[in-house]
């Protein structure tokens, strides 16, 4: 098991789909060793991106092994527990344990909105029935449940919640949570089009949609925010917004998997009730790769 440190850019990896609707696992593997040899940090796999909510638990472990021995330098890899129950999410986390997790992230309830305490108790359950660190993904705009800071003053009791990735889409949350607990939680900025502002104000990683299809742009814009070369990371983000906002839609899957296939790092192909993009959609997404792709900066030695 590798220790994560919750700090650098964190890809939230996409599943590969053949056209008959099994895993690539060559074209995953290719995608992998893209994001370590930009210089990532970890990876998160079986996450909303990666289309957890369509893969059979099977599935799921099978990439989780195959993702370790890929690799070609070890690096944390990071699971996604976003179950319907206490009870199931327990068991998710043990069999993520049994499969070689070196951590866990972890959403909310799904389906039934759990109250503040509710929510709590979940949290802790989960917590108290492992020791790998856990990250809590706070993103009440997509899962309608917000974890307060007085929700997580509750959560600072258990040793192994140590990080939270940001994804409430209100910046000032950051300075708000550095200022409540100092630096008891690492924060991570989970909204791609929000991260320049966010490492600005000083988070400690980004886990990144957009890194998918542009691995080498992502980490040299956190690497250069770190060194404070805020013009020239200024410049690369510049470029790169109308990319990233290709993460904010309720398409994502889709809009990133075609950006990836398009600089060689995915297929498009989604798993249902997805469909594939088509017609003027298709084209308008493809027109805003493309000239990502015919515009891509030189990036600095770093």
């Amino acid at each position: 098991m590798i220790q994560p440190a919750w700090e650098g850019v964190y890809p939230a990896m996409l599943t590969p789909f053949t056209k008959d609707d099994a895993i690539d696992f060559e074209m995953f593997k290719i995608n992998v060793n893209a994001q370590l040899d930009a210089g990532v940090d970890g990876l998160v796999v079986g996450g909303s991106l990666g289309e957890a909510s369509t893969m059979l638990a099977e599935e799921k472990w099978e990439l989780l092994r195959y993702c370790k021995t890929a690799m070609n330098r070890p690096v944390p890899v990071i699971v996604n527990v976003a179950e319907q129950s206490t009870k199931a999410a327990i068991h998710i986390a043990k069999d993520a344990v049994a499969n070689g997790a070196d951590g866990l992230m972890v959403l909310p309830p799904m389906r039934y909105k759990a109250d503040d305490r509710e929510t709590v108790e979940y949290f802790k359950a989960i917590a108290a029935t492992t020791d790998l660190t856990i990250m809590i993904y706070n993103n009440p705009y997509d899962y309608k449940i917000e974890v307060t800071l007085a929700m997580f003053e509750e959560l600072a009791k258990m040793p192994t919640i140590v990080a939270v990735k940001e994804s409430t889409r209100d910046v000032s949350n950051v300075t708000r949570m550095k200022n409540h607990f100092g630096d008891r939680f690492k924060i991570l900025c989970g909204v791609d089009t929000l991260a320049l502002e966010e490492l600005a104000l000083g988070v400690d990683g980004w886990i990144g949609g957009l890194v998918d299809a542009f691995p080498a742009e992502t980490v040299a814009v956190y690497k250069l925010m770190k060194l404070g070369r805020y013009k020239e990371a200024l410049e690369i983000y510049r470029w790169f917004l109308p990319l990233l906002e290709l993460d904010i839609h309720s398409k994502l899957v889709q809009y990133i998997k075609l950006a990836a296939t398009q600089t060689g790092l995915c297929t498009p192909y989604v798993r249902a009730p997805r469909l594939m993009l088509e017609g003027q959609e298709k084209e308008a997404v493809l027109a805003i790769i493309n000239k990502g792709i015919a515009t891509r900066p030189v990036l600095p030695v770093l």
